[in-house]
């Protein structure tokens, strides 16, 4: 008897057969649409549906590297920006010489002076309640320590004391010209040079070159802006509506 027929086996229908066009697995994906052999590497230097099959799959695996930067990094920046938006909007939302801290003993400037202080640098610097205004739109742009450096370079000007001088000096230089200090300012490197001669036997004038350097600085690159400022013009139409009420 025929061996096909004891055990049942029928022949397939290769000519009635259907060709199977459903999606192709996930595992075998790479090799069948290269053509068998060809590794996923070389796939990326061929063409056609080898190189969009292995570009897919690489797409939806998640980056290690770009999630820990996200969470670590990005988060954690954009919620400090956030504040610092939050602060900024806080301070020049409505500005009035009330709201600015008195960092120096003033009296409430007329209006006529504050108008005064986009003139000139020099008027703004000379009128205590002007600086505070300026060391305040300084603090928003994280600046501070220039007008505080400045100040601390007026005070010791005055001193006539000689350990009281060389005291002054030492805190001034720790607080502003050392690097290790959070709140250096930015300055050359003859100035550093110079202050460091100087600091062998510091005089009320020790900072002088450095005073003038950061003065200038504020002068050129932060006085624009801060004419430009919410905190400025606040104030200027502020005095505006105050001398129309008078």
């Amino acid at each position: 008897m025929c061996l096909r027929k004891r055990s049942g086996y029928r022949p397939p229908d290769l000519i009635n057969a259907k060709i199977y066009t459903g999606p192709i697995p996930a595992e075998r994906g790479g090799e069948l649409a290269m053509g068998g052999g060809r590794s996923e590497t070389s796939a990326l230097s061929g063409t056609g549906g080898g190189r969009g099959m292995t570009t897919t799959q690489n797409s939806q695996r998640p980056n290690a590297c770009c999630f820990c930067w996200c969470c670590c990094c990005s988060c954690s920046w954009n919620e400090e920006e956030r504040r610092r938006r939050s602060r900024r909007k806080r301070i020049s939302q409505d500005t009035k010489m009330e709201t600015i801290p008195n960092c120096e003993a003033c009296t409430k400037p007329s209006a006529e002076e504050i108008r005064l202080w986009s003139q000139s640098f020099d008027k703004l610097m000379r009128n205590p309640a002007g600086r505070n205004v300026f060391r305040e739109f300084l603090r928003t742009e994280y600046s501070e320590e220039n007008m505080l450096f400045w100040l601390a370079c007026e005070d010791l000007k005055k001193e006539i004391n000689k350990s009281a001088i060389e005291e002054k000096a030492r805190s001034i230089y720790e607080d502003y010209i050392s690097i290790l200090s959070p709140k250096e300012v930015s300055l050359d490197a003859r100035v550093r040079e110079v202050i460091n001669r100087k600091m062998q036997d510091p005089t009320p004038h020790a900072f002088e070159d450095a005073q003038l350097q950061i003065y200038t600085l504020m002068h050129r690159d932060s006085y624009p802006r801060f004419l430009s400022s919410n905190i400025y013009k606040s104030l200027i139409h502020g005095g505006s509506r105050t001398s129309s009420e008078s």
